[in-house]
């Protein structure tokens, strides 16, 4: 039988030391920071998926609706007719709501192939292994690294035009600048033809949103606080977690929503033979999750070579996946 998945990679070495040398740049910075990008280890991944099973934590219900219950729209508007193309995911995760997409294109749309890029192999090979019992006639062709340094191979792989999504208000983890250099830089990578399906996460009631990182049951805290264990494991540091504690915030103005660690103590913390210093009160900024209203959306796209050609809404009008194409 052939075998339609393939899987690339970059070596474990170079991802330990991509992992080494993220952190302690982040740690040496002002203010701390350590990147969202890693928060998905085994650990971090079995306490998002608990996360997004409660009922404050709206955005994965919301573009799951979008995924169930508009399928068709989306794929009238990335298919372009019958041309083959190849689908392109950056951050794939477990993909269970790409799937939905998949199994439509699959039955109406034979001529693509989906190539998801993700930094988890471990969670890129069970995604893989999920498609070829679900979905065993699709061509996957897995990518484990960093979205740019990935994609150069995921286009290089055909000549046929390019679909890049980018999901799950992922594009919110960066800060403003942070992502007109990224929708940049993705446009530079991409041709006349090629379109892009980006997941927002709307303005909403304060509440609202800062209740999505801010729940009861204090998943969230440890979903940030895991990512010092991972470095504790990683990179032989030894992080005391009772000396932490996780502080979520929402400027309702700006749209930001940011999470940080707080050092409940003046402490020195080893990571490998280096020592960083924590003052009491010093915060680590975790992760920002960017809140847009539509007009900034078409903006976006405006200034970075891209112009909107669909806005797909869920059911409330909470969250949207804007269609992007290459602005001629």
């Amino acid at each position: 039988m052939h075998d339609n998945n393939t899987f690339i990679k970059e070596s474990d070495r170079d991802t330990l030391k991509n992992f080494e040398a993220d952190v302690l740049n982040g740690l040496r910075s002002t203010p701390k920071r350590l990147s969202p990008k890693y928060f998905y280890d085994h650990k971090g991944t079995a306490l998002f998926r608990e996360l997004m099973d409660l009922p404050e934590y709206y955005l994965t219900d919301c573009e799951l609706d979008i995924f169930k219950n508009k399928t068709q729209e989306l794929a009238q508007a990335i298919t372009a007719g019958n041309a083959p193309f190849d689908l392109i995911e950056l951050g794939v995760g477990d993909g269970f709501k790409s799937k939905y997409l998949l199994q439509h294109l699959s039955v109406g749309h034979a001529g693509f192939r989906y190539m998801p890029i993700d930094i988890s192999g471990p969670i890129l090979g069970f995604l893989q292994d999920s498609l070829r019992l679900e979905l065993p006639h699709l061509e996957v062709r897995g990518l484990v690294g960093d979205y740019f340094e990935m994609l150069p191979p995921a286009l290089a792989a055909s000549n046929h035009r390019k679909v890049v999504l980018f999901l799950g208000s992922n594009i919110g983890n960066m800060e403003r600048d942070d992502c007109l250099d990224f929708c940049r830089n993705l446009r530079g990578h991409l041709s006349t033809g090629d379109m892009a399906l980006i997941g927002f996460d709307l303005k909403k009631n304060p509440k609202t949103v800062l209740g999505a990182y801010n729940d009861g049951q204090g998943i969230t805290a440890r979903f940030n606080l895991n990512l010092l264990l991972r470095i504790n494991r990683e990179l032989a540091a030894n992080f005391d977690l009772d000396r932490f504690e996780h502080y979520p915030m929402y400027d309702p103005i700006t749209g930001s929503c940011r999470s940080f660690l707080v050092s409940l103590v003046d402490q020195k913390v080893q990571i490998g033979e280096r020592s960083i210093g924590f003052g009491k009160d010093e915060v680590i900024h975790m992760e920002i999750s960017q809140k847009y209203d539509p007009e900034e959306i078409r903006d976006l796209a405006e200034k970075t070579g891209f112009e909107t050609v669909g806005m797909v809404t869920d059911s409330r009008g909470w969250f949207v996946d804007a269609l992007w194409k290459i602005k001629e």
